[in-house]
């Protein structure tokens, strides 16, 4: 079934686009199709790095409990499960950059701001990673973390080159001040 949905996506994002596309008007149209494709391919993109990268090591470390006394027999459920929630957890996760030029059009963001609480989002990035790895392990857990942080940098530049939205206050002033980093204490 969950094959069957994921070949036949086409079909189906195409029968709504059909549906909803009249409705739009051309400049709407400029902007939704790009940002369709390029959500997709990051999607795609996240779930193959989580089934190619981090299942193989997140499946041995379940499998690694065998001893002399306990064997570990996976059920076909419990692999498709982890499988799933690897594809889809990574697939979300791979969404960053796009969910954040989506905030900068709307002026919640801007790339000053963003590089001003770089380490604010390295802390939350290592939370979200422990929380959504389903493994204890520290390797899984960086696995996780590593792609989340380079996703970030690749989110501030695609904020300023397509966010597209208003400036922040600091760096009209400043004319571009407000990116450098604070000195240490």
């Amino acid at each position: 079934m969950i094959c069957g949905l994921i070949f036949a996506s086409p079909v189906v994002f195409s029968q709504i686009w059909r549906f909803v596309a009249p409705g739009l008007y051309r400049h709407e149209k400029r902007v939704i199709l790009p940002f369709t494709f390029l959500s997709s391919l990051c999607f795609f993109s996240g779930a193959a790095f989580g089934y190619f990268v981090v299942f193989p090591p997140a499946f041995r470390f379940f499998v690694s409990y065998n001893n002399s006394y306990l064997t570990s027999l996976p059920t076909a459920t419990e692999y498709l499960s982890l499988a799933l929630y690897m594809l889809l957890a990574f697939g979300i996760i791979f969404e960053m950059p796009i969910f954040m030029v989506l905030l900068a059009r709307l002026g919640v963001v801007t790339p000053a701001g963003l590089r001003r609480h770089r380490r604010y989002a390295v802390l939350i990035n290592f939370i979200a990673a422990a929380i959504l790895t389903p493994t204890p392990d520290v390797v899984n857990q960086l696995i996780m973390a590593v792609p989340l942080l380079i996703l970030y940098e690749v989110s501030i530049i695609a904020v300023r080159l397509f966010g597209g939205g208003k400036k922040d206050k600091n760096e009209k002033e400043q004319g571009g001040a407000a990116d450098a980093e604070p000195p240490a204490a």
